[in-house]
Formats: C-alpha cells, structure tokens, sequence
C-alpha cells in the first residue's frame, strides 16, 4: 500500500498534468514496489501512449490530407494554365509569360518575340473528316511546334486553330529564324488514323518593347498574322505600323459591311447567258456590287472575303437570293423573261453548313411566287467536292426541291468524271482560263472537246464562261456547246440596263 506521503503520487500528478498539456511522449517511472499505485501510473502510461499513436496517425492524416489538397491546386492551377487538348499553355498563361520577359526587358534584357499563327486548312479538314480528325491535327501541329522552339520558349494555343510562340530574350533575326522552321515543320503531311492531310500556317511576328502590355503584343501579332493571309498564306509577317492602320481600315470596312447589308448600299448587277444556238438570253447570273458612300464602287473579290471572315456571308448570301429572285418575278411579269428564262446567283460553302438554308430558298420561290426550276445555285467545285456529310444533305435537299445546281469554275482543282457522276447537279460551268488560248495553241481545241465529251458523258450540261470574242463563240458552237457567258455576249450591268437589253431582244424577235 501507499501512504499520503508517498513520492510516487506527485510524480503521477505531475505526469497527467504533462499528459494534459500535450506532452504525450512523457511517460511516468513504475517502482519496484508493483502495487495499487504503480498500477496506476502504468494505466496512465498506456494512456499516454495510445495518446501518442492516435495523434501520429492523426499527423500523418493530415500531412497526407494537406499533400493531396496541394497536388490538387497545383493541378487545377495546371489546369488553369494548360490548353486540354494539346497540353499547351493556354492564353492566361502565354499573358503571364508574356508579362515575365516584358518586365526583364524593362531591367536592360533583350525583348521577347511573339510568334502568332493560325492553320490556313484547318476549317476545310474539320468540315470533311471531322472533329475527332480536327482534335488529332491540332495535337499533332502542337508537338510539331514544341520541337522547332527551345526549352525555354512557351508554346500555346490560343483556342480553335491559333497558336503562339513566346520567346523571351532573342532578336528579329532568330524569331525569324524559328518562325521559319515552324512552318517548314508544319509543310508535311499530317498522319490520321485513316488518312493524311496538310495543313500549313500563316504566322505573324513582333518584338516587344519597354511600356508594351501583353495584349498589345498579341494585337500586333495578330494584325502581323493577317497580313500573311492576305499576303498569300503560309508565310510569315513581321509587324509594321502600316499593319495595324490597314487592320483599322478593315474593321472599319468590316461595320460598313454590316450596315451596308441591312440598308440600301447593295446592288445587283447581271450578265446575260446565252444559247450559242439561236443567241437568245436563256439567263441572267446575279453579281452583288457594294456602292460604298465614301469608296465608290466596291468588287466583290474585295468585300467577299470580308464577309466570311467577319461571318456576315450567309445575310449577304441571303439579301442576293431575295432579291435577284424579286427580279426574276417582275421581269416575268412585265413581260420580259419568258418560262425558261433562270436567275444564276453563287452560294458560299457556309450555307450548306445551315440547315435553315434550304427554307430560306424556299421560301424566296415561295414569296415571288416562281416555280424551283428558275433558279440555279452555282457552287464552286471544290466546295462541293471536299464537303461533309451535311454538305451532301443539303445539296440533295436542294435538289429534291427542284432547284437546278450548277459547279463553277471547273477545271480548276479537281475536274475529274468520278466526282461528276456521283454530284447531285445539273449543270457545269467551265472556267474561264480553258479558253484564253483557244487560237493560239494548237491542241486547246481538242482539249475543249475532251472537256465538253467529259461532261456530257455524265449526264450534265456544259456552261462556258469568259467568252470574250466571236472566234470563241463560234468555235464553242461548232463543237455543239449549248451555253455560254462573257464579254462577248455582254458585261454585268445593272437591272435597268439588262431589262433594256432584254427589250431589244424581245422586239428584235417580234421584228420591232
């Protein structure tokens, strides 16, 4: 037995007291004597150390609790930063490195470089194999980039088909040189899974300067980028200044685009379709003409690309089909067109791509009141070649509706008969550069022959642009060609010039 005196009861005291103030590694002496109070102190040293194995397993809980919740932000920070499909740094981080070299060329560093580069082929290949082989050519372009640049150069993607090189501290010359190399990387084919493709790149250069923003730099490499494409496409550009007035210039064209569509700047000019038998006007093809306030007249080979970029081609494609279809509807009611006379307007690839496009021509028919048959849609032949599973949809439905298709432009991609037996369209319209040296080379007639032999081998009638003088005309009726357009016959001219012209067939007819 213990006594009250007993050494042993504060050392017990003294432990707990440490117990309970956390120090769960102490532990209280046992004496030799094994009774009651020794019992004591050895319950509350197992205490203790049950303590002492709870609380560890608690620590490493939360240490590994703690690890997990930090692998966890560094990977959504990754996350953040990091471009899903190719593995690339994505914008937010291209600005953050950006930001970095700007801030170490502001400390006497050399200025970064900023490469900008957008696919020229992307939206053709995405549209025609799809977007599982659209996912596999960008990866592919990414890792083609990744291995013309330096470790330490940030590589991203910006978002669809645009990519970015930074590369901190380096002059024009290099940045030039690496630009290059990019595009030479991205010449070649492009392996898929059951096909290969090539998709080159246009790509804008600029070196940044002390008080630039990073937003600055991604504009002037942008604006640097879209000189290359209308330079000619997969080349590269270094920014000027003159860029970025002409790229003001532009958008300021852009809204008078928009504005002009909505108002009254349109108009429709048309030229006349012959039959080289009798030389009547079997049809007018509508052309848009854009009487800019300020510009003057403005060409559709400069505003059409415009209207595509800025994604305003189907409104402009739609104000056409109206109102060449009103037209057609009141020259027959004045007496003017007769039951085969058509209306030719060109429709951009886009509009295949919207289902609604079928009812906007339907209703068009429908509101003036003309039977499907009077109005032919010309596509060029590539758009309807390398076109998808909807394109086809949509030309199919078109022709179910009974208007009659036309390819424009053959002879200059991919004329051959086994895309001509398999197309859902009626008519063929021959480049203009298949006659130009008629008369001048010797085997150009046989060659128009085998042409006209070619179409009229698949079902189709032939259609021949450009004719511009008699020698054509004649050569192109002896050979028992229907159809033709150009010159010759008649420039594009507005709808009071061309009703004019239809007067004086109609009274040269009648004798008048």
């Amino acid at each position: 037995m213990f006594t009250d005196g007993d050494p042993r009861l504060g050392k017990l005291l003294d432990g707990i007291v440490r117990l309970a103030a956390g120090e769960l590694h102490s532990r209280i002496e046992v004496s030799p004597a094994r009774d009651e109070l020794d019992a004591v102190i050895m319950g509350t040293n197992l205490l203790a150390e049950d303590l002492q194995i709870m609380y560890q397993e608690l620590e490493q809980r939360v240490e590994l609790r703690t690890r997990l919740l930090n692998e966890a932000h560094l990977e959504m920070q990754k996350m953040a930063l990091t471009d899903s499909l190719t593995g690339l740094a994505n914008r937010a981080a291209l600005v953050s490195a950006i930001n970095e070299a700007l801030a170490e060329t502001g400390q006497g560093g050399l200025p970064p470089a900023l490469l900008l580069l957008d696919l020229d082929a992307f939206k053709g290949i995405n549209d025609t194999l799809g977007h599982a082989a659209g996912d596999q050519v960008l990866a592919a372009v990414g890792e083609r980039i990744k291995g013309s640049v330096r470790d330490t150069d940030t590589v991203a993607r910006l978002g669809g088909d645009e990519f970015a090189v930074l590369m901190p501290a380096t002059t024009l010359a290099r940045a030039a040189s690496v630009g290059n190399r990019i595009l030479a990387s991205l010449d070649g084919q492009v392996e898929l899974e059951n096909d290969s493709v090539q998709c080159g790149a246009s790509m804008g250069l600029c070196i940044g300067g002390t008080g630039q923003s990073a937003e600055q730099l991604l504009i002037e490499a942008d604006v640097a980028m879209y000189a290359s494409k209308a330079g000619g496409r997969n080349r590269l550009k270094v920014f000027e200044p003159a860029m970025l007035h002409a790229r003001q210039l532009r958008s300021q064209l852009i809204e008078d685009l928009r504005t002009a569509i909505s108002g009254s700047e349109l108009v429709l000019y048309y030229q006349p379709v012959v039959d080289l038998t009798t030389g009547r006007i079997e049809g007018a093809e509508a052309l848009v003409r854009w009487k800019h306030p300020s510009r003057g007249m403005v060409m559709p080979d400069e505003f059409i690309p415009l209207a595509e970029d800025a994604g305003l081609i189907s409104e402009l494609g739609g104000w056409v089909l109206r109102t060449a279809v009103r037209q057609l509807r009141d020259w027959r009611a004045e007496g003017r067109a007769g039951d085969e006379f058509s209306m030719r307007i060109n429709i951009s690839p886009t509009d295949l791509q919207r289902l609604e496009f079928i009812e906007e021509v339907r209703d068009a028919l429908s509101e003036a009141e003309l039977n499907p048959e009077l109005l032919v849609l010309e596509l060029t032949e590539g758009a309807i070649v390398s076109g998808n599973e909807l394109d086809r949809y949509s030309l199919n439905s078109l022709r179910k509706l009974g208007v009659g298709l036309e390819i424009d432009d053959f002879g200059t991609g991919y004329s051959s008969i086994s895309y001509l037996r398999r197309l859902p369209v009626d008519k063929v319209k021959v480049d203009r550069s298949l006659l130009k040296d008629l008369g001048t080379d010797p085997a150009q007639p046989a060659l128009i022959a085998a042409i006209l032999q070619l179409i009229r081998a698949c079902g189709l009638e032939a259609v021949w642009e450009g004719v511009e003088n008699a020698e054509q005309a004649e050569h192109l009726a002896s050979i028992g060609c229907v159809s033709a357009q150009g010159y010759y016959f008649g420039r594009p001219v507005p709808a009071d010039e061309f009703a004019a012209v239809l007067d004086a067939q109609r009274a040269s007819r009648h004798g008048g």
